[in-house]
């Protein structure tokens, strides 16, 4: 048996580009998220039982303080281009060779506006993916 090595992408020191623009400083979360469904089919008898998996459809989750001041901002980029494709490339800050990169077309959607009494104003907003997220090595 083989034993497989791991080496885990740890979320520190990343970029966050998105229509290239680095919005980094922004963000405390970035997930690609696959959703699957089950197709099944079952017959009259037990063993008649017909099971697949569709196609997976992709969604970009973006945790992020809100900043309705600085020209720009996430939130306001957001809000501003509501309904427009742009891409997001996602990976570590200075990609050396071989370091992994993710790059998608994200649909954009407004996040929230405000948030809890004394405590940094918080969004998070799960923008649609058109296709899937390409991973590609810096070169």
């Amino acid at each position: 048996m083989t034993v497989i090595t791991v080496a885990p992408f740890v979320m520190k020191d990343c970029q966050l580009l998105i229509a290239s623009d680095d919005y980094a400083h922004h963000v405390s979360q970035v997930e690609f998220q696959a959703a699957t469904s089950q197709v099944v089919w079952k017959g009259l008898s037990p063993d008649a039982v017909f099971t697949d998996s569709a196609s997976p459809s992709w969604t970009f989750v973006l945790s992020y303080a809100q900043d309705w001041t600085t020209p720009d901002s996430l939130s306001e980029y957001l809000m501003d281009h509501a309904g427009e494709k742009v891409t997001a490339v996602f990976g570590p800050v200075g990609a050396t060779t071989g370091d992994t990169l993710f790059t998608a077309d994200i649909i954009l959607q407004p996040g929230p506006i405000g948030g809890t009494v004394d405590a940094v104003a918080v969004g998070s907003v799960t923008l649609g993916v058109d296709g899937r997220p390409e991973r590609s090595t810096a070169p």
